[in-house]
């Protein structure tokens, strides 16, 4: 997945988003719970200091009586955590009562301390146990039979914060483990809710490859509501593209006909006159008329390699060249060697890839030995989504050429040795077209001696 796709930009949002709000609702679910264990502590202490202060100081007698222990079981082992105590506060009075697991220990009072009662009366302190463990203390203070003048007595009960902690870190435990899977669960989900929903575009890119590639002439197909309205503008611009190229080689065909007639009428009448003038004017309108089929010419390849979706079979194409070249130099025995795919396809039109073909191939045999070589290979495009590319590479034995003079070549009209036939248009017209098609003609060496022409032209397919 690239960084720069809609996908990755989506499940980045998302995960984004669950690293930001699952922390936060984690923080807020663990701080409820954790003051709801607190609150149901607190009670479990309150109803236990109120149970054993019942027992002790409303029982008959005038001194208070070790509660029985109905309670919690933990009172009875020794340093538990959980322990009970019942101290007189006034001076002359040294009963005290201590659960069993507080054995010769005693517990700090927050009667002693000064610690403020709530609006129960109830003290509460956080303090440290028999063994230095924390611990959390609720006392209450009352007199036996609630007596009024009677003796004061604290009645305390303790229990271990660690019962606390213990729960709380269990908790969060569990907590993590579930807010993480549920973070990876909708990661997931995101990630296939993303796939699913960007499945119409993969569809919309396959069939505008098709359509490239000369498969098909519109992009068909039922796609959802939200992207129909592009298939639709989609597939207009193509059929806007071909009446537009319809009209062009209209016109370019009715230019020709228009400016033809007048200059051959023009051509004739002048070679009539066999003064000056008229040797100038045929001159000059000979020009014309050249002038005229270049720029005709290359309007016309321009109408045709606009058009979307042409597609030619390569070796079908070339195999009748070949054949053709081969028999008119058969008296120098000149023999073509030819190296094509089956499925190779050009995208483009058929009769442009004769042209060109045709111009590499006739400039080979012209100036090779004995032999000629063509090579055609489909390669991946130099750059990411750029398309396949089709690479015909014709290469001679014959003597070749020096980097100086191959730069030369290709410009209209040149010619280097003006011994061998030919108008010096060939490689100008190959190097035209296959500018128009957005590929390029290299010249180089050759592996056999010669001279060496790589033709690079997109591929259908």
């Amino acid at each position: 997945m690239r960084f720069d796709s809609l996908a990755f930009r989506l499940i980045a949002t998302s995960a984004a988003w669950l690293a930001v709000v699952l922390p936060i609702a984690g923080f807020v679910i663990f701080r409820l719970y954790s003051e709801d264990v607190q609150a149901s502590f607190d009670q479990r202490l309150e109803k236990l200091v109120n149970s054993i202060a019942v027992d002790a100081l409303l029982s008959g007698g005038s001194d208070p009586v070790a509660p029985l222990n109905r309670y919690e079981p933990l009172f009875e082992e020794t340093q538990s955590g959980w322990y009970w105590q019942i101290k007189p506060l006034d001076p002359g009075n040294s009963l005290q009562l201590v659960s069993a697991s507080l054995a010769t220990a005693t517990l700090p009072s927050p009667f002693e301390a000064k610690v403020a009662p709530d609006r129960l009366g109830q003290r509460w302190m956080n303090t440290k146990g028999p063994l230095g463990e924390p611990i959390r203390v609720i006392e209450i203070v009352d007199t036996k039979g609630h007596q009024d003048n009677a003796p004061r007595y604290a009645v305390s009960v303790a229990g271990p914060i660690a019962w606390l902690e213990t729960r709380n870190r269990n908790f969060r435990t569990r907590l993590s483990i579930a807010l993480a899977l549920t973070g990876l669960g909708l990661v997931t989900a995101t990630l296939f809710q993303v796939r699913f929903g960007l499945l119409p575009l993969q569809r919309i890119e396959k069939g505008l490859a098709a359509i490239r590639s000369g498969d098909a002439m519109r992009l068909d197909g039922t796609l959802p509501a939200e992207i129909e309205p592009l298939q639709s503008e989609l597939n207009a611009l193509i059929q806007s593209n071909q009446d537009i190229v319809d009209r062009a080689r209209t016109q370019v065909g009715n230019l020709a006909h228009a400016l033809k007639t007048p200059l051959a009428v023009i051509t004739n009448e002048a070679r009539e006159d066999k003064g000056l003038v008229g040797t100038k004017v045929v001159e000059q309108a000979e020009l014309m008329r050249d002038q005229i089929n270049l720029y005709l010419e290359r309007a016309r390849m321009a109408a045709r390699t606009g058009v979307i979706g042409r597609a030619t079979e390569v070796r079908p194409v070339i195999e009748p060249i070949v054949r053709a070249l081969e028999r008119i130099n058969r008296d120098r025995e000149i023999k073509i060697d030819l190296q094509c795919p089956a499925d190779a396809k050009f995208q483009g039109e058929k009769q442009d890839l004769e042209e060109m073909v045709g111009n590499l191939l006739d400039n080979a045999c012209k100036w090779a030995r004995s032999r000629v070589s063509l090579v055609i290979a489909v390669e991946p495009g130099s750059e990411p989504r750029a398309g396949r590319r089709l690479v015909l590479t014709v290469a001679d034995d014959g003597p070749g050429l020096p980097p100086e003079q191959r730069a030369k070549l290709g410009k209209r009209g040149l010619r280097l040795d003006e011994t061998k036939p030919g108008s010096g248009l060939g490689l100008s017209i190959v190097t035209d077209l296959a500018r128009q098609y957005r590929g390029r003609l290299v010249l180089g060496g050759s592996n056999l001696g010669g001279l060496e022409a790589r033709l690079d032209l997109p591929a259908a397919g």
